[in-house]
């Protein structure tokens, strides 16, 4: 199956999007989907192993205030491994042995402060991962990592120019995750982040 360039690459002409956000706490390897000022959907995601940074090089995934800056990897399937943000013709299964490539999806992100300015240079980007039994602890590269399906539909959700903030703490430190932990378990006291979905 043949993909057009269009439908693998979208940041060209597209609208910004100014609509949604996303929080993305290191602490509960967690990822807040926020649209119109209010939460949607929690995915588990992961940061790097080497813990969190922006120099180059690190492998750290970077703090702070960043932008979707391209969408790569509209269309393909599910699986769909990509090497230098091109897809390869290989399609793997989640768990499968072996590799740990980028796949299904790719967001790329774009550093908006001055100590994350070379996040889109660094290549960090939120993608799809094969090693999905990882998900939900630090294990990634640098880059954050989900599963094949929670990227697919987090790709579907946003737009570039979408905002993105990586935080140390907890997503309950933020005045949209106490809102999201609130409106689903009732209870603010009663909420275990580490294990909400």
């Amino acid at each position: 199956m043949v993909l057009s360039a269009a439908a693998l690459l979208s940041s060209c002409g597209s609208k910004i999007d100014t609509r949604n956000k996303m929080i993305i706490s290191a602490r509960d390897q967690r990822l807040l989907l926020i649209r119109d000022g209010k939460p949607v959907k929690s995915y588990r995601v992961s940061t790097s192993k080497y813990g969190l940074g922006s120099q180059a090089g690190s492998k750290r995934t970077p703090l702070g205030r960043m932008a979707v800056a391209k969408k790569i990897g509209g269309g393909a399937r599910s699986g769909t491994v990509f090497k230098s943000r091109r897809p390869t013709g290989e399609v793997l299964k989640p768990n499968a042995p072996g590799r740990d490539p980028i796949v299904s999806r790719i967001i790329w992100l774009r550093g908006k402060e001055y100590y994350n300015r070379n996040t889109f240079r660094r290549y960090i980007y939120i993608h799809g991962t094969p090693v999905e039994r990882n998900i939900g602890r630090p294990a990634s590269y640098g880059c954050i990592r989900m599963r094949s399906r929670d990227v697919i539909d987090l790709y579907r959700r946003i737009g570039v120019g979408a905002e993105v903030r990586i935080i140390r703490g907890g997503l309950y430190s933020t005045t949209e995750g106490k809102k999201y932990y609130t409106r689903r378990y009732g209870t603010p006291g009663a909420v275990n982040t580490a294990s909400a979905g």
